[in-house]
């Protein structure tokens, strides 16, 4: 805190004592509190040196340190009309200031006599500014949720009790005169509600704070998390036990305390066999309660609770209650463990057949239908990764099983989970069984790749179906709206693919599954009457190749579909290779690769492999990231617009003839040579996807042509040398643009 004896300007405390807040809503509450109020002071004219919020179940707490103690005192000048003007002009601009006729100056100017008012506005004590800053927070609060209680207006969150507003400078302190709705600021508060009694006066924020915690209250959540999570490794440790880590449930739990005492109790020995991630989800969700594992055996044999209170029998009683309740719920879930068991060892039959009852969306199908495209989609797709085809489709056919599930259907968040652990219990293969569980990553960007070549295929062909298929009922992502998490879907294929190293033909395995889409849609009418894909059909250009292009890549299903749902069908795709394009480059930005040199590798052939257009894409970036790679951009831009304005003004293309025996002078003749040597560099590198050396040796004309620059005149009085001259320049456009569009790359 700033030293009051050099920093004579005030201090403010503000505290909000209500009941129990909920935990999920208390960090943000703080930070409104903080921004609403702090803003309201600045703009009142008010600034402070420091800010800080808390907040515990009970309390929101402000402390702002070296506020101003007034208002600074303004003067304002504002010119009004002539003096001449109308009655009603000079009327109006006195009611605008608040002045009178004879408080108005007059003075010349160029344009003649004009009327000014100077406005002297006197500073204002901060109590008087911060009563008014906190009323006006308090009134509007951005609550998600609030309640009105009593006979007032007033809505919180939970019932306000109390409002604590000092100002504290080296005199002592001053209490902000306030009143909402009969509750009046002062400067109390009071301590734990079991282990404190009575209220008490605070003058400080430093005194608020030590009377807190002699009052066991722990103002500082931070705080109270670390307690919490040194307590409960400290008491597992003496265990030979590990804490399982749960960062939003120790979060969570530390806005449920104000005085954390850390307990650790026995699971009975009738669950212990559960699954653990059935026991931790279960304590999780039902009991706020952290697991606690045997690092030997991996089972959770242990859990750990955080009361609010101490109590005379070391929290025996608080231990006691917590098992019998937990006794109960885990009675829940061990016989949805042992009903799903049954179901499973007899091949999930029922629950495979359930999911035809289950829709997946409206204009999708069932999940049924769902399964079936990427069972078909996972068999295709299965070679290309390494996997076996009818593992990869099996995995797929079972992968979503568990969505039937007593277990997932109490658990949600176990889906996935649950499946590789029926899978295994039935006696499927290990890696069918991984499949289930691994199919969902990558959830998010720091989420694990899989890499379990079954695993990728269906995570490859689950994702694949999401996103064709929303593409080709028009539900794509809009602005900020993304209610089917396409991005992270397409963020999805493009991690699996690049973590993978995997060469695909994203093209052709997108056609592949909106032609199976498209086979759902056709028989429920939906493709052919979908207006939207008419739309971004005639938004594709170049279409004259279209029957070819979809007949190689997929004749034995293009005799089922007709030549506008063919190309409805590849619009589609271009549309969506086009979205995975986009979020490539939001994917290689965070990675350095500026979007310019990733569209400058797109409008190259194969930007459908995404392997190799980041390969691509990375070489480039090193180069250009270099001097060298910098000064070869500027002349190969210099160039291509010499180049391109005298290709316009002739009206010729000057494409071939250039001729070594033209030269003029040595640099022109070496840049001959360099462009012969790196071009029997780049076309040998280029085929065998050798992009840093295909970069580098095009990076190695940098010198070459800075030289022929300072060394010539393209434009040369004879007809003949700047013909020649030009074409040496296409020929650098040549060599260069097939590693890369250069054109659009910025600089």
């Amino acid at each position: 805190m700033i030293n009051r004896k050099t920093h004579p300007m005030p201090d403010l405390l503000i505290e909000l004592f209500s009941e129990e807040i909920p935990a999920r809503m208390q960090a943000r509450a703080a930070d409104d509190l903080k921004a609403r109020v702090t803003e309201g002071l600045v703009q009142a004219g008010l600034t402070y040196a420091a800010a800080a919020a808390f907040a515990t179940p009970r309390r929101m707490t402000l402390a702002v340190e070296g506020l101003l103690a007034a208002s600074p005192a303004l003067k304002e000048e504002r010119r009004g009309p002539r003096a001449d003007a109308p009655d009603k002009a000079i009327e109006g601009f006195l009611k605008s200031t608040g002045l009178t006729r004879d408080q108005l100056e007059e003075r010349e100017t160029p344009k003649g006599a004009m009327l000014f008012a100077v406005i002297a506005r006197p500073g204002r004590p901060a109590a008087e500014i911060i009563a008014e800053v906190l009323a006006e927070t308090i009134r509007n609060f951005p609550w998600p949720k609030s309640m009105r209680w009593g006979s007032g207006t007033l809505r919180w969150v939970r019932p306000l009790q109390s409002i604590l507003c000092i100002l504290t400078t080296e005199a002592g302190a001053e209490v902000v005169p306030l009143d909402i709705d009969g509750i009046v600021a002062g400067d109390m508060t009071e301590g734990h509600r079991f282990m404190a009694s009575g209220r008490f006066s605070v003058v400080s924020f430093e005194d608020y704070a030590a009377k807190l915690k002699r009052a066991h209250v722990i103002l500082s959540a931070a705080e109270r998390a670390e307690h919490i999570w040194n307590d409960a490794q400290q008491m597992a440790f003496a265990a030979g036990l590990e804490v399982v880590e749960d960062a939003g449930l120790l979060a969570e739990v530390a806005g449920l305390v104000e005085w954390p005492v850390v307990l650790m109790g026995e699971i009975g020995a009738d669950f212990l066999h559960l699954p653990a991630e059935v026991l931790q989800t279960s304590m999780r969700e039902h009991q706020k309660f952290f697991s606690v594992k045997n690092p030997k055996t991996g089972r959770i044999e242990r859990f750990i609770t955080v009361a609010n209170r101490e109590t005379a029998d070391d929290g025996a009683t608080v231990l006691a209650g917590n098992r019998r309740v937990l006794s109960a719920r885990l009675s829940d879930a061990r016989f949805f463990w042992e009903n799903d068991l049954r179901v499973a060892k007899a091949g999930m039959k029922d629950w495979l057949q359930s999911l035809g009852n289950v829709t997946f969306h409206n204009k999708l199908g069932s999940q049924a239908e769902r399964i079936e495209r990427i069972a078909a989609l996972a068999r295709e797709l299965a070679p290309m990764v390494g996997a076996d085809p009818d593992k990869a489709e099996t995995a797929a056919r079972l992968a979503k099983a568990d969505l039937s599930s007593d277990m997932v259907g109490e658990f949600p968040e176990l889906q996935g989970v649950m499946g590789r652990y029926y899978i295994e219990a039935a006696g499927g293969d290990p890696a069918v069984a991984a499949a289930a569980q691994e199919h969902y990553s990558p959830l998010g960007p720091s989420d694990t790749v899989p890499t379990a070549p079954i695993s990728v295929a269906v995570a490859l062909a689950d994702k694949i179906d999401t996103l064709t298929g929303f593409w080709a009922i028009d539900e794509k992502p809009t602005g900020s709206k993304d209610p089917f998490a396409l991005r992270r879907a397409a963020l999805g294929v493009i991690r699996l693919v690049l973590g993978n190293g995997l060469r695909l033909s994203l093209m052709s395995d997108l056609m592949g599954a909106v032609v199976n889409v498209a086979d759902l849609a056709r028989s429920q009418r939906f493709l052919a009457t979908a207006a939207a894909l008419s739309q971004i059909e005639a938004a594709v250009a170049n279409q004259e190749k279209l029957e070819e292009i979809f007949q190689a890549a997929f004749a034995k299903r293009t005799a089922d579909l007709s030549d506008q749902e063919a190309r409805q069908c590849l619009a589609i795709c271009k549309d969506l290779l086009a979205f995975l394009h986009d979020r490539l480059k939001v994917y290689l930005r965070d990675q350095g690769i500026r979007h310019d040199i990733i569209d400058a590798c797109l409008a190259m052939p194969g930007n459908d492999d995404l392997t190799l257009l980041v390969k691509r894409a990375t070489a480039l970036n090193a180069v250009l990231s270099t001097p060298e790679g910098e000064n070869l951009l500027q002349g190969f831009k210099r160039a291509n617009n010499i180049l391109t304005q005298a290709e316009e003004a002739d009206g010729v293309e000057y494409s071939f003839g250039a001729d070594r025996k033209l030269a003029q002078v040595p640099q022109e003749a070496a840049l001959f040579d360099a462009l012969a040597e790196a071009e029997k560099a780049i076309k040998p590198a280029l085929a065998q996807q050798d992009f840093p050396a295909a970069v580098a040796a095009m990076a190695a004309l940098r010198g070459p042509i800075d030289a022929f620059f300072e060394a010539v005149k393209i434009n040369d009085e004879s007809a003949v040398i700047r013909r020649n001259r030009l074409n040496l320049l296409s020929q650098i456009r040549k060599t260069c643009s097939s590693v890369a569009d250069l054109t659009r790359v910025e600089g």
